[in-house]
């Protein structure tokens, strides 16, 4: 088992399942200790950090809605008191939401915008201060951040083009520092939200050249990259894993 990774400590947001949990479990397994967050799935938080704990980290879970930056700002204070500062720090938690212009509302946009936007900025701005020299922030965006691809995505595609420009701009800003700012941007990911045999599934697959769904352990081997000392000229960009959706 590799640990390149040891001595890391990270907090993944929205790590309670899907590829949040997976990234989380991979990063452990990859020798840090991790911490999570997550909305309100207490069962499946508990899951993750007892994944941890047998890969050989030290794990926990704090409840933090997203939406709310106070609940983050808190929950990356307390993450950072307990691991003793951050290196690694990857935003997962996210939400969707399709509906077309004419149904949608201005609610819709912000609860959208709130989480996969809000959250993220009020993540970063409250870790940077615990973030060590060289540390890593990682965004778990989507393809949909580069097209739209269906009619209704409009909020979720605009949010996801979003932390691709908070993303760069980041980059420069920490780069003195040498910390590695990068947004990974999954095509259709096999996860009980978005499952390979679900309603969407034959239309997805028909766009994707390789003609599957993706794995979340393959998005957390390309965060586990990222995070480590093999990625140490990455920064500032975009890397899709999407089977070559956008090819």
């Amino acid at each position: 088992m590799s640990r390149k990774l040891a001595g890391k400590r990270a907090l993944v947001t929205g790590g309670s399942r899907g590829i949040g949990a997976a990234i989380a479990k991979r990063l452990a397994e990859d020798g840090a200790d991790v911490i999570i967050t997550y909305a309100g799935n207490h069962d499946a938080a508990k899951t993750t950090v007892a994944a941890i704990e047998a890969a050989g980290g030290k794990g926990r879970a704090i409840q933090a809605d997203a939406a709310d930056s106070a609940a983050v700002t808190d929950a990356v204070d307390a993450a950072a008191a307990e691991l003793g500062g951050i290196d690694i720090l990857v935003h997962n938690a996210g939400v969707s939401h399709f509906g077309g212009v004419h149904e949608d509302s201005i609610e819709d946009y912000r609860r959208v915008l709130g989480v996969n936007v809000d959250g993220v900025v009020a993540g970063t701005l409250a870790a940077v201060p615990y973030l060590a020299d060289g540390g890593r922030v990682l965004i778990v965006g989507s393809v949909m951040g580069e097209t739209s691809m269906m009619p209704g995505a409009a909020a979720y595609s605009a949010s996801k083009f979003a932390v691709q420009g908070l993303a760069r701009g980041w980059a420069r800003d920490l780069a003195p520092r040498g910390v590695l700012v990068n947004v990974i941007q999954p095509g259709p990911i096999d996860t009980d939200m978005n499952p390979a045999d679900g309603e969407l599934a034959a239309q997805l697959k028909s766009i994707v050249p390789l003609g599957r769904y993706g794995r979340a352990d393959e998005v957390a081997a390309l965060a586990s990259f990222l995070a480590s000392e093999d990625a140490s000229y990455i920064t500032g960009t975009t890397i899709n894993i999407d089977g070559g959706t956008l090819a």
